[in-house]
């Protein structure tokens, strides 16, 4: 399963960095999922990572090359997100960025063919958000993904937070607009107990800065028509800050 080569003098060879067993291709065997990768000894970081997927019937194996293939902690986990009755593979790595963003796909692979169904750029593509702020301590966040519009109340934020934005009577010193994060949590959850897995996407809301965290996005996703569609979507906002 595995090559060795040479980086800067040093023999790296891949390794199994995360493990799961199920049928994935739909055959009744229970397959091997691996994720493979690199690094050196001194170093979390995980580079070349690879799925790999060897047939439990013929162990033949299938590697699959991944757009993103370096970060930290990469994990597997197999569930049936399409309602067939077949295990298919959610693999996430952590960018290691400040922004704390995820790799995320889903692959299937029924009848040993891999296809991907779930990609985090094209998620991140497709939802879209405005936040800005207003007079008397609120900010608007506008998801443009579904025309839904939230109002985060931070009118119990440190009083020098505040002073820094809003003049005594609340109105805003100067325009001032947040953003939002990509992706930065993908769980399944099977909320119907059906056996199948929605998708639950976590995005960080910021206000003038990464740091200044307001909230998070939530959204629920559902495989609907041969692809995630949006099922439902919360806000959730942060305590009171003192």
């Amino acid at each position: 399963m595995f090559n060795c080569g040479f980086r800067e003098n040093n023999m790296i060879c891949p390794r199994i960095v995360s493990y799961k067993r199920g049928d994935v291709n739909g055959d009744g065997i229970p397959d091997n999922v691996y994720l493979t990768g690199t690094k050196k000894p001194d170093s979390p970081f995980i580079q070349d990572i690879t799925l790999i997927i060897q047939d439990g019937a013929s162990g033949r194996l299938n590697k699959v090359q991944l757009s993103e293939n370096a970060g930290y902690d990469p994990a597997l986990f197999l569930g049936d997100f399409t309602g067939d009755g077949v295990k298919d593979i959610l693999i996430s790595i952590f960018s290691g960025g400040s922004g704390a963003f995820m790799y995320d796909y889903i692959y299937t692979f029924t009848k040993n063919v891999p296809k991907l169904i779930f990609d985090f750029n094209e998620y991140n593509e497709e939802y879209k958000y405005e936040i800005t702020y207003k007079d008397n301590y609120k900010v608007e966040a506008i998801s443009r993904k579904n025309n839904e519009k939230y109002i985060i109340d931070i009118s119990t934020r440190d009083s020098g937070y505040l002073s820094e934005i809003y003049y005594d009577n609340g109105v805003l010193k100067q325009p001032i607009s947040g953003f939002v994060n990509p992706l930065s949590g993908l769980y399944p959850v099977d909320y119907d107990l059906d056996g199948v897995y929605e998708l639950l996407a976590y995005q960080k809301i910021a206000g003038r800065y990464n740091a200044d965290a307001l909230g998070y996005f939530l959204n629920v996703l559902k495989w609907k028509d041969n692809k995630f569609d949006l099922y439902n979507q919360n806000v959730a906002i942060f305590g009171v800050q003192v």
